[in-house]
C-alpha cells in the first residue's frame, strides 16, 4: 500500500471513529460499505435517525473541523514541547 493510501485509511479510521461516537446506530459494517462517501452515510443516518440531510451535513461538517482542530492542537503541543 502506497503512503497515500496509507494517509487516506488512516483520516478515514477516524473519522468513522467519529461517526459512530456521534451516531452509535452505525456499524461498523455498514460505514465500511459507504467507504467513506458522505451522501452514503447520510442516507444511513437518515433511515436509521430519521435525520434530515441538512442537519447531518452540518453535524458532519461541524465533526470534521473538530478533527482538524484537534489535529492542530496537537502539532502544536508538539512544537511547544521541542522548543
Amino acid at each position: 500500500m502506497s503512503l497515500n493510501k496509507d494517509i487516506a485509511k488512516g483520516k478515514w479510521l477516524e473519522i468513522k471513529g467519529e461517526v459512530q461516537k456521534t451516531w452509535g446506530k452505525l456499524t461498523d459494517d455498514e460505514l465500511e460499505q459507504t467507504k467513506g462517501d458522505a451522501k452514503a452515510i447520510a442516507g444511513l443516518v437518515q433511515q436509521k435517525y430519521g435525520e434530515k440531510r441538512e442537519k447531518f451535513h452540518d453535524r458532519y461538517a461541524k465533526l470534521l473541523k473538530n478533527l482538524e482542530n484537534k489535529k492542530d492542537s496537537v502539532v502544536e503541543d508538539v512544537k511547544n514541547k521541542l522548543r
